[in-house]
């Protein structure tokens, strides 16, 4: 019973976490970030200022908070992977899984306000810094380092995200059109050197 009352609470932190975060992002693409108030987000999730501050310190982490499933969702589907798997193989089949639904108006408008509004930038850095530490854990393990003592899996897991940044946002705003986001991403991936 108390694993039960324990995975039910968790469900309705993350259901809590991805409200708030929804209504900042919706908030940030109809006003732009610089006219939205963390109060205004807590009354279009229906929450208390307190319930806003237990989850996240400014509006800007609000905004830029749903990276957060996307990179627990990349961490766990690497962690899954086959142990006798390439890991740059594990790690670009773990990419593309987590990018498989095609990107609709609201996330390419998300993606615009993540690459052009200078607050949502450091937002997004302070979040990827917690991301890198998750995926640096699970490289770690994978390769059978120490992700405290050796340099490499903290070097490989910011070398990912920054392939991935940069490939999704050179896809959104991508003149041409020629490439799927899948296929860029791909290509992102295969300059990022995973070997021993």
């Amino acid at each position: 019973m108390t694993n039960e009352k324990q995975g039910l609470r968790e469900r309705k932190k993350e259901e809590t976490r991805r409200t708030l975060s929804e209504a900042a992002l919706k908030l940030a693409l109809e006003r732009g970030v610089a006219q939205v108030r963390v109060e205004d987000i807590a009354v279009a999730a229906n929450v208390s200022m307190r319930t806003f501050n237990n989850y996240f310190a400014s509006k800007e982490a609000a905004i830029v908070g749903n990276a957060y499933e996307r990179a627990e969702r990349l961490a766990a589907t690497l962690a899954g992977r086959p142990h006798d798997e390439p890991l740059a193989d594990s790690v670009r089949a773990a990419v593309l899984a987590g990018f498989s639904e095609a990107p609709d108006r609201q996330w390419l408008a998300r993606v615009g306000l993540l690459r052009d509004d200078p607050a949502l930038i450091g937002a997004t850095r302070k979040v990827e810094i917690e991301i890198e530490q998750d995926l640096a854990r699970v490289i770690a393990a994978r390769t059978s380092k120490d992700a405290k003592l050796d340099l490499q899996p903290a070097l490989l897991a910011s070398m990912l995200l920054a392939a991935i940044r940069t490939a999704v946002f050179y896809w959104a705003n991508d003149p041409r059109g020629g490439s799927t986001l899948l296929e860029t991403l791909g290509q992102a991936i295969l300059h990022v050197q995973f070997g021993h």
